[in-house]
């Protein structure tokens, strides 16, 4: 500054005085000052006011040195290209220098003028007021000033106290970006800044504008990345300074000052954000950038130098409270009113981002308490802390069992002290989290039910319990949604019934809030579910969705839904209303009835459609039928409109996912998305997709006709295509094991309990119908998302399926494997590729842990079937792998669009991992399981050719699993052990409904299923190298017999017994393919060869008990089929020809099959026409020998049957009696005549025990015409030439008094005719006897009958059997025939035989000798005529079937027998007969009845009315029991 401008400054200061030097100022003003102490001081400190007023710095700087003399100015200080030849030294000396002239100290000096070229470069660009970013030309400038700066500082020349006063005077024109590079260049640090500022709301105003703009400004700076330094080095700072340890005694006034202020900072801005969450901020808006930026400092990177503090952890602490309880305005009725606006995808996303940010500091442990210590301490903003929780069990699984095991402890105190707000917390937060759906908190209705319906509830404690219980519940009711009330009444708590009062008034009080709500607990649908919190689904469209479950059901069962049944009675004003007019929705009938159709005439013929409905219902179709050309394409372009609605939010939301799932890092955003995917998901099916659990129940489907309806089928469609999408371009980018858990997340959307049908059903489609048709994209995809799937098995329900399918449900994972077939070569390939996407997968996917873990991840099914497709299709993987065969797993190369899958498959085959895999058990192919996939193959569209096919399985069989130990799934080189594991799978194939998978023709089971044929024939040649082997089964001891027996035998153990329809189809089914497998075996099975060192007889021990046991069961009246007859002599021949006497052996047989299996010699004498060529070729040829004596036998009974019938005298009979008399009656049978009469009287003496045998064989044939009407034609007989011949037989009996009676009175004991005949004829026929008996009753000569002795016992034996088996259903057969044929109509009634059986009992009675009741009275003694009696009652009741003429039903007919025959019983005087009626005392017989512990209680209290009636009531008038 020059002497002249100092001077004319000066001289302004006093006007109108002379002017005087500057000297001249100072020489007076020092001697003025010098008078008082410390003057110097002050004077130095004025001197600096002064300069720093007054002084322009512009000149300060003068020519120092050098030539030529050039002036230095401030402003090339801050110009980079002006000062680039001077250096900082120079800069410093001049500083220097002039503050030596000034006395004023240099650090103050420079301190301002480095303060005033910061505020230059502020304002340089005119705009600083709104911006906290320096331009790129500021930056360049300030840089060059700061290195000055910097030069000063390290030289004590520089003051940070005096900078920061400085600054804070320009303040408002500081760019935050300044005081951020004068922190990091470490010229003055924010601490030292913002702590020299003594107004702290001014420096809170000005951090929290600035950070506004900072946050604000951020997304569309170009210097992002400057920005986003500044922001996290300064939150650092606020969290470190403002969230210290409070223990820290160390800290003096400053430090505690900075945290209060950063403290006050943060506390500002987060109350900023969310107010302007409150107040509803449009996207985009300036607001929004602030929150979306500020929220974005919560990320766990920003903190990453601070790892080694807690401060993080407390600030987040802190904020997760502040969150909580900011403005707590709303009450607990506002939050049970408005929560379900609440959940995780209504909530807005920048709050939900906040809460994951905040969860990631904390553990799930430390996030629950947190939770639970705020709710007890603050007044909370339930918006958010429901919010929180949505975000908690939506974002952290682990936290899902702590918020039960929380909300299971608020019950707890609740309960125990009475505690309303812990149980208000307990149901607000339990319902929060149901909002979210099964897949991370059970529904609200389980829960409820769970936690109140046992007697282990809490509630159950006292009754000041259960008061406190239902005045809460009573509470809510003015504010809960109906949901919940439905909830509380259908699964109401238990109460004990002392206090049923108050569950009483609870459920008064809750309907009629929901009937002021206009919603009803009978509208409700049939299977709507009680856990959605969401608004009531209307009527009629619940209606629909019930309609299309009872249709699956129905298709599934066969039967009407019991919930259906149960709606039509209880339900009613649902079921006519809404049910019925869905159900009926009048459409163009399919000409062959679908499921649909078939539900409406079941229900129709149970009488649960109105006549007038259905007609109108008929009459409707019928219209639609005409219209359908016209309306069938506009219906298809609604259905399509409407699809296109809800899928355009789930695309997006998918898309989303899409976008978040590249960063396999961030869970909590996948979270957040697929939470986003699953809301959207409920509004593109048209209902609450979370609500329900998806397990606990049962999934029905038909794999062979798998459907949906569109909109299902497009949902299903997008979900599938997102994933394989999702999942194709993340294995672009990363494998299966560093792609983060968007797979399993969204897979876990998919298992609601509504969804998961619908893609389980669409995976049925496209695996098992359209599998070779998809693309390789589609298989990768589809793998991974089945591995998802099954890795979620445990919480998944079973899958039922129709046919094919085992009778129980399937797993997941047993689900998809199932739908993987190897029936063509086509399926084959698809199937290569399927398991191999999806084993490759699972290793890449689960390559970290540890091998028990993999194995639970796997399907054995599938990775068995893996092991089957690559040893048939590939020769080479049957050689043993070298030590070399190692690969990585192939999943990367099956990504690229060129994969060679056959060239993969090897390639997995030789990993190492897999190879090591296959050692444990579970994932053994046995033989077993090999069998099982073979016979699956169709020979005729089989991948490999005939030659190939038997190259594989010779190999399979007699190289890997024949040597194999049995541990490791083979057969212990027992070629035995192999044949009898072959036919015990090939039976349960033809059992298995996957034999008809391609053909409805039942023949299929014995002729040969596809693809068993070539396995049937490799069992006949392992079953011939047994037989011709040194180690022949025959050859060893008795006992153990053949192997095929013994399969049989234990088979046979293992099933159902009983005489039931269903048990008795079972055991004829599994006896067709035993007969089946028998007969394409060798003969000698069935006869085997003579026994080494004992007699020349065979042993049949095994197939004659065979055909004792179960046979005989199933042949026709007293014969085996005829393929089965020429077996066994077949077998009997080639035993013969290789024993060293052969008639010998075969007389030995034979003479066996008379008394052990008379059966045999039966079923030859009625196929003798047939066999006896083949017999006697045979013979001949190989024996030149004479039929044996036994064999002669068989041709002289069958000659004396057809000799019988011809007008010639007879030859005689061959004994024994009863093969003459076969062989009579088959020729009868074969000869057709109307009347055997005349024949049969011209037998001799000798016929007598003829005839009686002769009409045991008519009874079976009677019997047989009943029970088959459509026989055999050799057998075929109708009933009425049937009923003749047994008549005429009959007839001739009685006429030569031969007694018959015996013949229903036979037993196996005693070695009588019981033995024999009981033998040739089937159990069921056995039990039928009675039925015959009385079919006969017209032909009795009463007279005669009544004067035997037996007489009666057998007529009321008989009479008990036959209410026996009316009573337990036998005899529907015979009346379901009858009805079938128009000429039988009438005949063979079971009510009309059991009413004339009736009649000619009380006939009789009266008449019988006096031995005959000794006789009764021992029937009795033996019968629990009590137990007869309450059969009859109940099969009274439930068939209401009167009889003929009578007014009584069908027990009311056994009434007086049965009382008579009691009393017969007893001793004493016989009953009175007076006027041809039976008058009985009842007093004894009902005590008998009505004190048995086995009668029926309903009848007991009627006989015990009866007996206080009178002793001496008429008991031929029926008793009003029913």
């Amino acid at each position: 500054m020059s002497d002249s401008q100092v001077e004319g400054a000066a001289s302004t200061s006093g006007l109108g005085s002379r002017k005087r030097r500057w000297t001249e100022l100072l020489a007076g003003r020092v001697k003025r000052q010098m008078c008082g102490p410390g003057t110097e001081q002050k004077l130095q400190e004025s001197a600096v006011h002064l300069l720093r007023r007054h002084l322009n710095l512009n000149d300060l700087l003068l020519e120092v040195e050098g030539a030529p003399r050039k002036t230095l100015c401030l402003n090339q200080l801050i110009d980079p290209e002006a000062c680039t030849n001077l250096s900082s030294s120079l800069i410093g000396s001049a500083l220097r220098d002039q503050a030596s002239r000034l006395g004023v100290p240099v650090a103050v000096l420079s301190s301002r003028l480095v303060a005033s070229s910061i505020t230059q470069i502020c304002v340089s660009d005119g705009e600083s007021s709104h911006r906290v970013l320096l331009s790129a030309e500021q930056r360049k400038k300030l840089s060059s000033l700061l290195e000055v700066a910097q030069y000063l500082l390290a030289h004590s020349m520089f003051s940070r106290f005096s900078l920061c006063q400085e600054l804070w005077e320009v303040q408002g024109s500081l760019l935050l970006e300044v005081v951020w590079q004068l922190h990091i260049q470490n010229v003055v640090s924010f601490q030292e800044l913002l702590e020299s500022h003594a107004d702290t709301q001014a420096t809170v105003a000005w951090l929290f504008r600035n950070l506004c703009l900072l946050c604000e400004e951020m997304e569309a700076s170009p210097y992002n990345d400057i920005a986003r330094a500044m922001l996290s080095d300064l939150v650092q700072m606020f969290v470190l300074r403002g969230f210290q340890k409070n223990s820290d005694l160390r800290r003096n006034v400053e430090p505690e000052q900075m945290g209060q202020l950063a403290f006050v900072v943060l506390q500002r801005m987060l109350i900023f954000a969310l107010e302007a969450l409150a107040a509803g901020m449009q996207d985009g808006s300036p607001q929004h950038k602030v929150v979306k930026c500020w929220f974005g400092v919560f990320c766990g990177h920003t903190y990453d130098r601070m790892i080694s503090t807690d401060s993080p952890k407390r600030f987040f602490s802190h904020t997760l409270t502040q969150v909580l309880t900011h403005k707590p305005v709303l009450r607990v009725s506002d939050a049970v009113q408005m929560q379900k606006e609440w959940s995780f995808a209504k909530t807005h996303p920048l709050l939900t981002g906040l809460y994951r940010r905040l969860f990631t500091m904390l553990s799930p442990e430390e996030l629950v308490g947190h939770l639970q210590e705020v709710l007890e301490t603050h007044e909370v903003n339930w918006q958010h802390v429901l919010s929180c929780v949505s975000t908690l069990v939506i974002c952290l699984p682990e936290a899902q069992q702590l918020v039960k095991d929380w909300v299971a402890r608020l019950l707890a105190r609740a309960f125990e002290n009475c505690d309303l707000d812990s149980m208000v917390t307990a149901f607000l937060v339990v319902r929060q989290a149901a909002l979210e759906g099964p897949s991370v908190f059970p529904s609200y209705a389980d829960w409820f039910q769970a936690s109140f319906g046992s007697s282990r509830g809490s509630h159950c404690c006292s009754k000041k319990t259960l008061v406190f219980l239902f005045k809460f519940l009573s509470d809510l009711v003015p504010f809960e949604a109906p949901r919940y009330m439905q909830a509380h009444i259908l699964h109401p708590p238990l109460v004990p019934s002392k206090y049923r009062s108050l569950l009483t008034d609870y459920v008064t009080l809750a309907k009629t809030r929901l009937a002021d709500l206009k919603v009803s607990l009978e509208n409700m649908g049939l299977y709507e579910d009680l856990s959605s919190a969401r608004d009531v689904t209307e009527p009629h469209s619940q209606a629909h969705q019930d309609v299309e479950k009872a249709i699956a059901v129905f298709e599934h069962t066969g039967r009407i839904p019991s919930a259906v049944m149960e709606a039509s009675i209880f339900r009613r004003p649902y079921y006519t209303a809404h049910f019925l007019p869905a159900l009926l929705t009048p459409r163009v009938l399919p000409k062959t009835p679908d499921p649909r159709a078939a539900l409406i005439e079941s229900l129709r013929r149970a009488d649960k459609i109105p006549p007038s409905l259905y007609s109108a219902y008929c009459q409707a179709c019928s219209t639609a039928e005409e219209k359908k050309p016209e309306s069938a394409a506009p219906g298809m372009k609604v259905e399509a409109v409407r699809a296109e609605g809800p899928l355009g939010p789930l695309a997006a939301a998918l898309r989303e996912l899409r976008a978040a799932m590249t960063d396999p890092t961030q869970y909590d955003v996948v979270a957040a998305r697929v939470a986003v995917v699953s809301e959207r998901l409920g509004a593109a099916l048209g209902r609450a997709e979370e609500d329900g659990s998806s397990g606990g129940s049962q999934i029905q489907l038909s794999v062979l006709t798998p459907g949906l309806e569109q909109q299902e089928q497009e949902v299903a469609d997008l979900l599938l295509t997102c994933f394989c999408q999702n999942l194709i371009v993340a294995s672009s980018f990363a494998s299966p094991d560093r792609q983060g858990p968007w797979a399993s997340r969204l897979v876990t959307a998919m298992c609601g309990r509504r969804l998961l049908p619908v893609v389980l059903t669409r995976l049925c489609q496209l695996l098992r119908h359209q599998g070779p048709s998809l693309s390789a994209s589609h298989v990768l995809g589809l793998a991974a998302l089945v591995v998802h799937l099954a890795e979620s098995r445990s919480v998944l329900p079973e899958v039922h399926v129709g046919l094919p399918a085992p009778a129980e449900g399937l797993s997941v994972a047993e689900f998809f494997s199932s739908l993987l077939t190897f029936r063509t070569s086509e399926t084959s390939l698809f199937c290569l590729k399927f398991c191999t996407a999806v084993i490759s997968y699972s290793l890449c996917k689960y390559s970290s842990l540890s091998r028990d873990t993999l194995c639970t991840c796997l399907s054995p099914a599938l990775v068995k079937k893996f092991q089957f497709i690559i040893l048939r299709l590939f020769p080479e993987a049957r050689d043993p792998l070298g030590p070399e065969d190692t690969a990585d797993p192939p999943w990367r190369p099956l990504c690229q669009p060129s994969a060679d899958w056959q060239q993969a498959a090897l390639c997995l085959w030789k990993q190492r991992t897999f190879q090591e895999l296959l050692k444990e058990k579970e994932f053994h192919l046995t033989y077993r399981d090999w069998l099982r996939l073979e016979l699956e193959i169709q020979p005729e569209v089989d991948c490999l050719s005939d030659t190939e096919r038997w190259d594989f399985q010779q190999w399979a069989i007699h190289e890997y699993f024949l040597p194999r130990p049995s541990a490791a799934g083979g057969c212990d080189g027992d070629l035995q052990v192999a044949c009898t594991v072959l036919v015990d799978v090939l039976i349960d194939f033809c059992q298995s409904s996957r034999s008809y998978n391609y053909s409805e023709n039942s023949d299929l089971v014995l002729s040969g299923c596809p693809g068993n044929r070539d396995i049937f024939s490799r069992l006949q040649e392992m079953a011939a190298g047994l037989e011709q082997g040194p180690g022949a089964p025959r050859s060893c001891s008795p006992p153990q017999g053949h192997f095929l027996f013994g399969v049989f035998r234990r088979r046979l153990q293992a099933l159902a017994s009983g005489w039931d329809v269903a048990a008795r189809l079972q055991r004829q089914r599994e006896l067709l393919v035993y007969k089946w497998i028998l007969l394409g075996l060798p003969p000698s099975i069935v006869v085997g060869r003579p026994q080494a060192g004992q007699p020349a007889a065979p042993d049949c021990t095994e197939f004659f008990h065979l055909v004792n046991s179960e046979l005989r069961n199933f042949s026709h009246g007293s014969a085996l089929t005829h393929d089965l007859t020429v077996h066994f002599f077949r077998g009997l021949l080639s035993a013969c020809s290789q024993s060293g006497d052969p008639s010998l052996t075969a007389d030995l047989v034979l003479t066996a099959c008379q008394t052990e299996c008379p059966l045999v010699l039966t079923s030859a004498l009625l196929w003798w026409p047939r066999l006896e060529p083949e017999l006697r070729s045979r013979w001949r040829r190989c024996l030149q020998a004479p039929l044996p004596q036994e064999l002669q036998r068989l041709w002289e009974a069958q000659r004396f049957g057809r000799s019988c019938l011809l007008p010639d005298t007879a030859s005689p009979a061959p004994g024994p009696a009863w093969l003459s008399a076969a062989a009579l009656y088959f020729e009868i049978q074969r000869d057709g005549k109307d009347s055997v009469k005349s024949q049969l009287e011209r037998l001799g003496c000798q016929g007598e025990e003829l005839l009686v045998f002769l009409f045991f064989f008519s009874l079976m044939g009677l019997l047989s015409s009943h029970l088959t009407p459509h026989g055999r034609p050799r057998q075929a007989v109708d009933t009425p030439k049937a009923l003749d011949i047994c008549a005429e037989i009959l007839g001739c009996l009685e006429k030569r008094r031969v007694s018959w009676l015996v013949l229903f009175q036979l037993t196996e004991t005693g070695g009588g005719l019981g033995h024999v005949l009981l033998r040739l004829a089937p159990d069921q026929y056995v039990r039928l006897l009675p039925f015959a008996f009385y079919s006969l009753l017209s032909y009795f000569d009463e007279d005669a009958l009544t004067r035997e002795d037996a007489f009666l016992h057998v007529a009321v034996d008989m009479y008990l059997k036959l209410i026996r088996l009316f009573v337990a259903g036998e005899t529907s057969a015979l009346a379901t025939v009858a009805s079938r044929s128009r000429e039988r109509r009438g005949q063979g009634d079971p009510v009309g035989l059991i009413t004339e059986a009736r009649r000619l009992l009380l006939r009789s009675i009266p008449r019988c000798p006096k031995e005959s009741f000794s006789n009764v009275a021992e029937v009795t003694r033996r019968r629990s005529l009590c137990c007869v009696c309450r059969r009859a009652n109940e099969s009274a009741v439930d068939t209401a079937l009167p009889l003929r003429g009578e007014p009584g039903g069908a027990a009311l007919a056994l009434w007086p027998l049965t009382c008579w025959a009691v009393v017969a019983s007893f001793p004493g005087p016989r009953p009175r007969v007076s006027g041809g009626c039976t008058r009985l005392s009842t007093v004894g017989f009902l005590q008998l009845l009505a004190t048995s512990a086995d009668f029926d209680p309903d009848v007991r209290a009627a006989l015990l009315s009866r007996r206080q009636a009178g002793p001496d009531a008429d008991l031929y008038r029926e008793p009003r029991l029913f």
